[in-house]
């Protein structure tokens, strides 16, 4: 009997509450969705503004069929919206997280300003009080830089042979320049702080396309780093100064499109467990590679190089080997790396440098056991299987 007693008397209170705050519950909301409404007002001109029964729509109500991807906070959904039923990419923003609106509107102001022929443009939105926030992007059709590099059923996505040499060059060329776009090309400098594989994507004509800005930020400038509270983004990709100080700049993509490179050229993952000791970390495995130039251990078994793609070889070991430099402050900035791949201009990456005569320009890494030690906790907690970091506590600036 007591228990009974208290069980109703805790419903009895539960829904007298719910009764006196849902209408200060509503007007909150609604006064938080008109503040999201000013922040994204100068913006909107130039999207599309869906209701939530199209977007529902178009996703066959989120059906699980229609499911391309998802990260920590939200999902994507493939649909067809329109006259034309166009086909785009719908990302669901987490209703139930309470940072949400920010991460939409950060990501809405950021997405909306980018015009590059390498990144997926944004083509509207949704704002519903009940059912959340929703980005609509442009669809990719030729799936992940991630699906072809590590998916053994879906290599080449269809179970076709390996993504050639020529394609991943014209990958790496075409991503570097969306990078170089995003720290100099915007009025605003744009830190990405999520560059991987599984956020480029491959159009059918195998033109690269960056996405997901998620978690991107702005900074005062390229090179002018800030400090954040939380730490966010993938195992395996993230810059030392970040990962173990919170020290953001355009440099923390740099390191990161190092590893893509490196993926690129050996296809091997950045963290994997089964491997031989000294292996599991492809950046610490690559480095002195790079710097003996053992190219027969390190380019990707799965490859044929004729010798017309040895100098594209060469610019992309050059490029990776300036880019995961474990001090920020001896790292290349984009433009750079692009001059590389390019092959535009020659200069001097750093004070110490080897040329392999045969193969390709790669740096003296005297500091490798340092950059271990930096990097073991990195490490540690990867092989343990801990989920990519959550997001921060940015607002929309």
């Amino acid at each position: 009997m007591n228990v009974n007693r208290c069980s109703s008397a805790t419903v009895l209170m539960v829904n007298l509450d719910n009764g006196l705050t849902d209408p200060l519950s509503r007007e909150l909301k609604w006064r938080k969705i008109q503040s999201l409404e000013r922040s994204i007002s100068p913006v909107t001109h130039s999207l599309i503004r869906f209701t939530y029964a199209e977007i529902a729509s178009a996703t066959r109500n989120f059906s699980k069929g229609r499911v391309l991807g998802r990260g920590a906070l939200s999902y994507v959904f493939r649909g067809r919206v329109g006259f034309m039923r166009t086909t785009v990419a719908i990302k669901r923003l987490d209703r139930e997280d309470k940072e949400s609106p920010k991460a939409f509107c950060r990501e809405l102001m950021i997405a909306s300003s980018l015009h590059n022929p390498y990144i997926v443009p944004l083509v509207g939105f949704c704002i519903d009080p009940e059912e959340g926030f929703f980005l609509v992007y442009k669809f990719v059709s030729g799936g992940s830089l991630e699906r072809y590099l590590h998916d053994k059923k879906k290599r080449g996505v269809k179970g076709g042979p390996a993504l050639p040499l020529s394609t991943r060059y014209k990958v790496a060329v075409g991503i570097a320049d969306s990078i170089g776009y995003l720290h100099y090309g915007t009025e605003r400098c744009v830190v990405h702080r999520d560059i991987k594989p599984s956020n480029i994507l491959l159009s059918s004509k195998k033109t690269p396309k960056l996405c997901d800005f998620g978690l991107a930020t702005w900074t005062p400038a390229p090179s002018v780093p800030f400090l954040c509270k939380t730490v966010k983004g993938t195992f395996g990709y993230l810059a030392p100064e970040y990962f173990q100080h919170g020290k953001v700049s355009d440099k923390t993509d740099v390191y990161a499109f190092g590893v893509v490179l490196l993926e690129l050229l050996t296809g091997r993952k950045p963290i994997e467990a089964k491997t031989g000791p000294g292996e599991e970390n492809l950046v610490l495995w690559a480095k002195p590679l790079l710097q003996q130039g053992a190219l027969e251990k390190f380019l990707d078994p799965r490859l044929e190089f004729p010798q017309k793609n040895l100098q594209q070889i060469a610019r992309m070991c050059q490029a990776a080997a300036a880019c995961i430099h474990s001090e920020e402050s001896r790292r290349s900035n984009m433009d750079e790396i692009i001059a590389i791949l390019r092959g535009t201009k020659v200069r001097s990456l750093t004070k110490k440098k080897s040329i392999s005569s045969n193969n390709c320009v790669t740096e003296c890494y005297p500091q490798v056991q340092r950059t271990k030690s930096e990097m073991n906790s990195h490490l540690a907690l990867a092989m343990l299987g801990v989920p990519d970091f959550e997001d921060d506590d940015f607002y929309c600036r």
